[in-house]
């Protein structure tokens, strides 16, 4: 019996349906939330550990949510966290990967177990996509219309504005403060009216540019094979050199470890970059100064000069931060986040949904970090104060 692997759903054009006509062309991923899937549910209950409840109770470095998200695959882990996982299983941590181009891998039935019941609306999954283009299609064709102005202005928070581009949920599971604040900002009074000023914007082909970034499942599995494969990488380079010690750090940034001094023996140092852009970013522009690397610093690592306060007084300006490329974030820490040719800088914190936000104080800005590329995202690893 052959298989449906990773089912991709398109529009069917249907003269019967109205809103199906509407949202032709469109396709959907009914597996978009799900990038990471693993054996750690399978492995878990080969273990005894029928209840996640149960398994979480050996595992408190981890957080219930973040554990949850791990197994049904909607977010990426750390090569740390799949150690402990595989650890209190007794199981190596590559026990844990998943191949999905192996034959006989289905990813609907793998998801099966975590269904609970859910109904597949593919017309309001299609609706959901083309309300994310059409969003971002205002934002790029307003200049003014910047993220903190969408907060300001129409109440939509940069946490949510990210899930509605991305389409994370269909319309009817927005609460009506979100649902409001769309109407506003695409200036219309009601459901019905937004809908057909989406479906009026699809028929112009207005939409056809921003939804690849949307709905594309062919590049969810490539994300998800490049970041297996990577995982495999750390995973068999055993586990990775402890951090500096954190006793010097500032106390308003937590995780943050400075650099360790000078030594007598040979030394790596690294050029700094940076020069302050007026959104706040860094541009990665060579400032001919050279720092001493952390003895944590992987070979990609970088310098990386402040710049401004866009952290607060715990970060001034002149300090110098050290980027690991390598390393993704933690809660706690501090991420930069590549943006073009410049990086932002911003802090981390993990809601009780287990996702990783990041968000500096000037300019106020949220990203859902959880929701970007993770080639585009790095982990601060230390920090000096020259």
């Amino acid at each position: 019996m052959k298989m449906s692997r990773d089912r991709e759903v398109p529009a069917a054009k249907s003269a019967a349906s109205h809103r199906t006509d509407d949202w032709a062309g469109v396709t959907i991923d009914p597996h978009k939330a799900i990038v990471f899937p693993n054996r750690m549910r399978e492995q878990r209950r080969a273990h005894g550990y029928l209840k996640l409840l149960r398994f979480a109770a050996v595992v408190p470095e981890i957080p219930y949510i973040r554990l949850s998200k791990i197994e049904r695959g909607e977010v990426f882990p750390r090569a740390d966290e799949l150690r402990r996982i595989g650890s209190a299983l007794g199981i190596s941590a590559a026990d844990l990967l998943n191949d999905i181009d192996a034959p006989g891998f289905d990813l609907d039935i793998w998801a099966q177990p975590f269904a609970e019941g859910k109904i597949h609306d593919d017309d309001e999954e299609r609706f959901a996509a083309l309300l994310g283009a059409a969003l971002r299609a205002r934002r790029t064709l307003d200049p003014d219309l910047s993220i903190a102005a969408i907060e300001r202005d129409f109440g939509l928070p940069p946490v949510n504005l990210s899930r509605v581009e991305n389409a994370a949920k269909t319309f009817a599971r927005w609460n009506p403060a979100i649902r409001n604040s769309l109407f506003a900002l695409f200036d219309v009074a009601d459901e019905t009216a937004l809908r057909a000023h989406v479906a009026a914007e699809h028929r112009r082909g207005l939409l056809a540019p921003f939804l690849a970034a949307i709905s594309n499942p062919e590049e969810r599995r490539a994300r998800t094979r490049a970041k297996t494969a990577q995982l495999a990488g750390e995973l068999s380079q055993g586990a990775a050199p402890p951090p500096a010690p954190a006793d010097l750090a500032p106390p308003s940034l937590p995780g943050i470890h400075p650099a360790p001094a000078p030594s007598a023996s040979v030394s790596r140092l690294l050029p700094v970059h940076g020069t302050p852009l007026p959104s706040g970013a860094i541009a990665l522009t060579m400032t001919g100064e050279q720092v001493e690397a952390p003895r944590n610093a992987g070979p990609n690592a970088f310098a990386l000069r402040v710049c401004r306060q866009t952290l607060g007084g715990g970060l001034p300006g002149q300090a110098i931060v050290f980027v690991d490329p390598a390393r993704y974030p933690v809660a706690g820490g501090l991420a930069a986040i590549r943006e073009g040719e410049a990086y932002r800088l911003l802090a981390v914190t993990i809601d009780r949904d287990g996702a990783l936000s990041g968000y500096s104080l000037n300019p106020e800005i949220t990203v859902s970090i959880d929701g970007l590329d993770p080639a585009e995202v790095a982990a601060v690893i230390g920090a000096i104060f020259p």
